[in-house]
């Protein structure tokens, strides 16, 4: 059985070109039989290619995304080709008391040009992703083969529980969109709905049940365009737990624990459609509810990074730099397993010692959020460099200094 590389296609907005026409173009086009994967092809031999389409990315290899050297003579190539959604996040509202409207959600059409590129930038120390993302395909596969559910149980929930600032709501996102990539040939789009569980409990209690009904009913509208890929996105899902211990204790009202209720009910009752996607994420792994834990397929911890997840993820943010012009070199950080070689210890070149360099600084930023790791690059050019461009060598000694700097601010505050 041969491997499966995922090519993913991005065609023009204005392109009216099919599908069967623009890979029959694809095939007749001689890309080098050994290439990266995570690799971009932005221009191409063909000028209907580069008519039509605004770029290639092959993906991973299964569900591999280390980067690897790929034989295109030994794979079968799955295309992926879509578009990319430009509106951007609307805000949905409903009617609460009176007439005052009440932001319920925000809502995204996947594709989204908004969270392109974010599945491939984020980087973790397990395989969380490809884990994720195996989960959501056997999903689909099982309810397209109509598997009986009351002999083999799913319900289509994924909970990321772990430390804020670990990227457990971009990974949700980044995964909604993959999601609408990968299973285009069975729908059209997807839809992004993202609902914010402090507004939900905070605002709504009054109410009851009504507005979660009212908001599940405008979902249940989505849900029904048998077209669509819909994915629910509740964040910080342990606002469930806090409301109902609090009803329960009699330190709130017992409306708040209808509103529960409520949630859970629909999130029920929503399960038996096939194109319909639950995804979750908590901060306070102790305080998610359990009624809730019952329902999630998966639970999965997103921790704080490794030095070698560090080291990669400074790695991407000096080649966006690069990339941009900012940071100016010949020179490339080297990827983290060419560290680990043997024959490497007796390299003496700058591309080496820079790396070298780089390694120390992500051992001394060990214990920081991948939120403030992508801040210190920002930080560094702001308090460090302050110059249009830059030598790698002289960012990366700023980059040095900003996380000192993180480090020494971080004891000003408590840590949990």
């Amino acid at each position: 059985m041969s491997d499966i590389l995922h090519v993913e296609i991005i065609q023009r907005r204005h392109s009216c070109l099919d599908r069967s026409e623009l890979l029959r173009h694809l095939r007749k086009v001689a890309f080098d039989a050994l290439i990266t994967s995570g690799t971009t092809v932005k221009s191409f031999s063909d000028s209907v290619l580069n008519e039509h389409i605004e770029s290639i990315t092959f993906s991973e290899l299964n569900n591999e995304d280390e980067e690897k050297v790929i034989d295109l003579k030994t794979v079968d190539m799955q295309y992926h080709v879509y578009r990319l959604d430009l509106e951007g996040q609307q805000t949905e509202v409903m009617e609460g008391d009176g007439e005052e409207e009440l932001p319920a959600a925000s809502h995204w059409i996947l594709p989204s040009a908004e969270f392109h590129g974010l599945w491939e930038n984020l980087i973790y120390d397990s395989t969380i992703k490809e884990n994720l993302l195996s989960f959501m395909e056997t999903t689909m596969l099982f309810s397209d083969c109509k598997v009986n559910t009351n002999i083999i149980s799913w319900n289509r929930v994924v909970l990321l529980h772990g430390p804020p600032g670990t990227g457990k709501t971009s990974l949700c996102k980044a995964l909604a969109q993959k999601l609408a990539i990968r299973l285009n040939h069975c729908y059209t789009h997807g839809q992004l709905i993202e609902i914010n569980s402090h507004s939900l409990f905070s605002k709504w209690f009054s109410e009851s049940g009504k507005l979660v009904l009212k908001m599940f009913t405008k979902i249940q509208e989505y849900i029904e365009d048998p077209q669509a890929l819909v994915c629910v996105l509740i964040d910080e899902v342990e606002s469930l737990t806090h409301a109902r211990q609090s009803a329960l204790a009699g330190t709130e009202p017992s409306d708040s624990l209808r509103v529960v209720n409520a949630l859970l009910t629909q999130i029920d009752q929503i399960r038996r459609y096939p194109n319909v996607i639950i995804l979750t994420t908590s901060n306070i792994t102790a305080a998610i509810d359990l009624a809730f834990v019952d329902r999630a397929d998966i639970k999965q911890y997103v921790g704080l990074p490794s030095v070698q997840a560090i080291y990669k993820i400074y790695q991407s943010c000096i080649l966006e730099l690069k990339r941009t012009g900012i940071v100016t070199s010949i020179d490339n950080i080297v990827p983290f397993k060419f560290l680990q070689l043997p024959q490497m210890e007796q390299d003496n070149t700058t591309a080496l010692r820079l790396s070298m360099e780089l390694f120390e600084i992500a051992r001394q930023s060990e214990g920081l959020s991948g939120r403030t790791l992508r801040k210190i690059p920002f930080l560094a050019h702001a308090y460090y460099v302050q110059v249009p461009q830059v030598s790698l060598e002289d960012f990366i000694k700023a980059m040095h200094k900003a996380v000192i700097k993180q480090m020494a601010e971080r004891k000003d505050f408590p840590q949990p």
